[in-house]
């Protein structure tokens, strides 16, 4: 089986080494005899017209969000709208979950206007005001994901949006209402960096099996000695938790 997976604006939206998501996933990929063919989508660039499996987009700085932004909704916004309703699999991170949005206020006043896939908005308070920094824990149903978190904004969701997660350690979307996230179909976005697959098997697993599914209906993914990645996914679980801030 060969799986496409498009990566919007790789060169400019890759903070954290937000590129390491994609090396999790070819590489779960390969121990099952899956291809899973990557296109990178940059500035100026159109999706190719080819059957898509997964969208993955990076985050970074106001600044690339801001070069970006313009191009995403001109020419990726009636694609990408398509292709969430048909349930593709998009794991959008920190700068592009933001742009995803409605729209991100940045911490000067400007306003930036998001697609609206999902419906939520995030404000910067200001650079005077503490980021939303370190280690994170969020429960996601029956298992957790894990992995660091640093972002100026504050997102909220608005009523009736689910959010990816709960949070049990860190900030999450704005520090107060204990959410992480947010999920439209098989969309998900996050401010969760480390980067986030590596440090979480089961969900860059659900990704596949969310992608799988789509173009062969009933699947099973073989399964994959994962004792390693296991231990080292709660050796990080527990030590967000002793660094955990009081809530």
């Amino acid at each position: 089986m060969t799986l496409t997976l498009v990566h919007l604006y790789p060169s400019l939206l890759n903070l954290y080494g937000d590129r390491g998501n994609i090396i999790a996933l070819r590489q779960r990929c390969a121990w099952r005899g899956i291809d899973l063919r990557v296109v990178e989508v940059g500035l100026r660039e159109n999706v190719p017209r080819t059957e898509i499996d997964l969208i993955f987009m990076g985050g970074d700085q106001d600044r690339e969000q801001g070069v970006v932004v313009a191009d995403l909704r001109q020419r990726h916004i009636g694609t990408i709208s398509r292709l969430v309703e048909e349930g593709v699999p998009f794991l959008a991170v920190c700068g592009s979950f933001q742009l995803l949005q409605n729209y991100y206020r940045t911490a000067d006043g400007s306003e930036l206007r998001g697609l609206g896939i999902f419906d939520a908005h995030t404000i910067h308070p200001g650079h005077h005001v503490p980021r939303c920094v370190g280690n994170i824990v969020v429960r996601l149903k029956d298992t957790t994901i894990v992995g660091f978190e640093n972002h100026g904004g504050r997102t909220y969701l608005s009523a009736g949006v689910e959010p990816l997660g709960e949070v049990e350690s860190g900030f999450g979307n704005n520090g107060k209402d204990g959410t992480e996230g947010a999920r439209v179909r098989n969309a998900f976005g996050t401010y969760i960096h480390g980067s986030l697959l590596p440090k979480n098997p089961e969900f860059a697993d659900h990704l596949l099996f969310l992608a799988m599914q789509r173009t062969a209906g009933q699947v099973q993914l073989a399964t994959i000695d994962d004792r390693l990645e296991q231990r080292a996914h709660d050796a990080a679980v527990g030590q967000a938790r002793s660094q955990s801030r009081p809530r």
